[in-house]
């Protein structure tokens, strides 16, 4: 899987991102899932859910695929 979250603000956060790809149901989860699922951002393990993302940032899911971080004013 790879997909786009386009963003109209300046960033979002790894937890908001994670929910809005449909790999976790609530940002409640988000902290349990960063706990026992690797997750790479721009090929650095992240496990902090408030992480902020901005435009050209890349999240890798282990066996879950890509989410790539796009602005909507490109």
């Amino acid at each position: 899987m790879e997909e786009t979250i386009v963003i109209s603000d300046e960033f979002i956060t790894l937890g908001q991102a994670l929910k809005e790809a449909a790999v976790i149901d609530s940002g409640g989860q988000a902290k349990w899932f960063l706990a026992e699922i690797p997750v790479w951002v721009n090929d650095e393990q992240e496990n902090r859910r408030g992480r902020k993302l901005y435009p050209g940032d890349r999240v890798e899911v282990e066996e879950m695929g890509t989410i790539l971080i796009a602005s909507d004013e490109e």
